[in-house]
Parts: C-alpha cells; sequence; structure tokens
C-alpha cells in the first residue's frame, strides 16, 4: 500500500462555484479509472497540497472518499498562474493487477569529477524516462548518480540504469541522459544558436524601401533650412 494518503470527500459544486469553494479552503478535483465513472470530489487544501509536494506521476496514492478507497495516481495539476497555488487535480485509479505505461522523473545526485576536476559543463538530455509496471511496482523517481562521469565525453544512458524485478523500461536503452563536454563546446554551440537569429542577407525590396525613406527624410531636412 502507498505511504501516501489522501481524505475526500464527494463534490457537489461544479462549473464557476468552485470559486467560493477554494475560499473555504476545499480543493476540487475529479477521480476516474478502472471500473468507475469520472466523480467530482473535494479535499482539504491545506492537506493536499503537502502531501501532493512529494509525489510525482508514478507515485501510488490511496485516495478515501467516505468509505471507499481506492489506489490512484496523480495525473494533472493545475496551479493558479500568479500564486502558483493548487487549484484542481485529476486522479486515475489504478487495478493493482494490470500493468501501466508511465514516466518516471529524474533525479540527478552527487557531483561529476569531470566537472569539478575538469571544469567540465553537465548537459541534461532526458528529465523523465517511460516505463511499464504493475502499480505496486513503480519507482517514485529514478535517482542517477554523477560520480561514474570521470572524464570529458563520459555519458549515462538509460541502459547504465537499474529497475528492478518487475518494470519494463519503454525509453530507448541507448537514449543519453546525461553527458559531460568542454566548456568551449558550450560557448560554440550558443554562439550557433545566436547565428542563427541574425539573418545574413536583407530582401531586395528592403533594402530599396529603406534607401528610400532615408532620402525623403534628407529632402525633408533641406526644405526646412
Amino acid at each position: 500500500m502507498s505511504e501516501y494518503k489522501l481524505n475526500a470527500d464527494k463534490r457537489v459544486v461544479i462549473g464557476k462555484k468552485v470559486k467560493a469553494l477554494r475560499r473555504q479552503g476545499r480543493l476540487p478535483a475529479v477521480l476516474y479509472g478502472v471500473g468507475m465513472e469520472p466523480l467530482a470530489i473535494e479535499l482539504d487544501a491545506r492537506e493536499a497540497t503537502r502531501i501532493l509536494s512529494g509525489v510525482s506521476g508514478s507515485t501510488l496514492v490511496s485516495l478515501s472518499v467516505g468509505k471507499d478507497q481506492h489506489q490512484v495516481l496523480v495525473r494533472d495539476v493545475q496551479r493558479d498562474v500568479i500564486l502558483r497555488d493548487l487549484i484542481h487535480v485529476d486522479f486515475l485509479k489504478v487495478a493493482m493487477d494490470v500493468t501501466i505505461r508511465t514516466e518516471v522523473p529524474i533525479e540527478l545526485v552527487g557531483e561529476a569529477p569531470a566537472v569539478s576536476d575538469q571544469g567540465g559543463v553537465l548537459v541534461t538530455e532526458l528529465t523523465e524516462i517511460e516505463i511499464e509496471a504493475l502499480p505496486s511496482d513503480l519507482p517514485d523517481r529514478v535517482t542517477v548518480d554523477l560520480e561514474p562521469l570521470a572524464e570529458i565525453d563520459d555519458t549515462i544512458t538509460v541502459g547504465d540504469l537499474y529497475f528492478g524485478e518487475g518494470v519494463e523500461v519503454l525509453t530507448n536503452a541507448e537514449e543519453v541522459l546525461v553527458r559531460v563536454i568542454y566548456q568551449m563546446e558550450e560557448e560554440i554551440e550558443e554562439e550557433e544558436e545566436i547565428e542563427e537569429l541574425i539573418p545574413t542577407e536583407l530582401e531586395p525590396e528592403l533594402v530599396e524601401r529603406g534607401r528610400k525613406e532615408e532620402l525623403e527624410e534628407e529632402e525633408k531636412a533641406q526644405e526646412e533650412e
């Protein structure tokens, strides 16, 4: 069972009226999934914010709605544009005996010797990995130790990671998670990106228009004199 637990109540208030619900410290949400019709629910906003801050899209959560208990994944989180407060959450009910596809976030830990000792630059290529597993086997996140990156050009790929029994990795094993490059290489890449934004040639009609406008301004200035 999940260590993350939330309590919810069935929600009667829907539509634009949920604004009043939020002012009362309640968080509107929807529960849907295996063997059920979508159900409008509400949670204590403060409790939900505290608990959901520690979960990812692959974290199993025990959600109690009245006397019914559901094993769910957080499928969508909406936040206030300015305050970043939670304003709505979608929960997906899962069957514990049916595998599910989801993306697991990557967490980088430690320090790469190629960065600290040789002045290299750490480049992150992937932030999530797609996997398939039973809900009980889903990892919250994938921890990647940077210690093996000892030399410039060293990489860590998806195939270098171990997920445990029951987890099938769907992302290509050859995909690079992180790599270390020379500082100069990064500067060159940035310069190339800037150059791509600068047009090498002006359209002839734009040049002609500019000359015409310049001549008109000169004539106007002479008339004023």
